[in-house]
């Protein structure tokens, strides 16, 4: 049993894995289950079996995805121990990881696209933006928060660094846009700042 579910994971992973690297490189549109397949050394009774069509494939490949980037935010915000560090930290991994080659067609692009608007979100609150909202709550129970709505903050916080990702996205450079994109994001935050000892108010 243990030996067949071992063949199973390995399955499940080889077909992510090589369907990711289509989607990334043709799009949703413009991959062809037959290629993905061929490549994988696996045949179409398998993918189908496991994950229904392609819509469900590549529902798997934008979860794999989503939780990558979640896995490197908290990485990333864990590097400080300062709380306002790990936020920016946070924020920044978030953006830079979304934009990269191999994550912004899928996550991007194609992903609310192809599953729809509502699907995106709901993933996107599962990983990334249940990581900030996590975050804000701790922060504010520490005291470095005003008393604002963490669920109102959340959303607006998480729905700016999407907008900016896909603006970035479009832009012939990586570099420039991300540094614009967390100045704004660290003013943004500044304002939300409750003043205190904590926050390096010397009053």
């Amino acid at each position: 049993m243990r030996r067949n579910k071992e063949e199973t994971n390995a399955t499940i992973h080889k077909l992510i894995e090589t369907a990711r690297k289509h989607f990334t490189i043709y799009g949703y549109t413009d991959s062809a289950l037959e290629d993905i397949v061929r490549e994988a050394k696996l045949t179409r009774g398998a993918l189908y079996h496991h994950f229904g069509n392609k819509k469900g494939l590549f529902l798997a490949v934008l979860e794999a995805v989503q939780s990558e980037v979640a896995e490197r935010v908290e990485s990333e915000a864990a590097r400080s121990e300062d709380v306002w560090e790990q936020l920016i930290f946070g924020c920044r991994a978030f953006v830079a990881a979304a934009v990269e080659p191999h994550n912004k067609r899928i996550m991007l692009i194609d992903g609310p696209a192809v599953l729809g608007w509502d699907a995106w979100r709901r993933m996107d609150e599962q990983n990334s933006m249940r990581l900030l909202r996590d975050q804000l709550q701790w922060m504010q129970q520490l005291g470095y928060l005003k008393p604002v709505s963490i669920e109102a903050l959340t959303h607006a916080l998480s729905g700016a660094m999407n907008e900016a990702a896909l603006w970035m996205a479009q832009m012939p450079e990586e570099g420039q846009p991300l540094e614009e994109t967390m100045t704004v994001i660290s003013l943004l935050l500044e304002g939300f700042k409750q003043p205190g000892p904590g926050n390096g108010d010397r009053t």
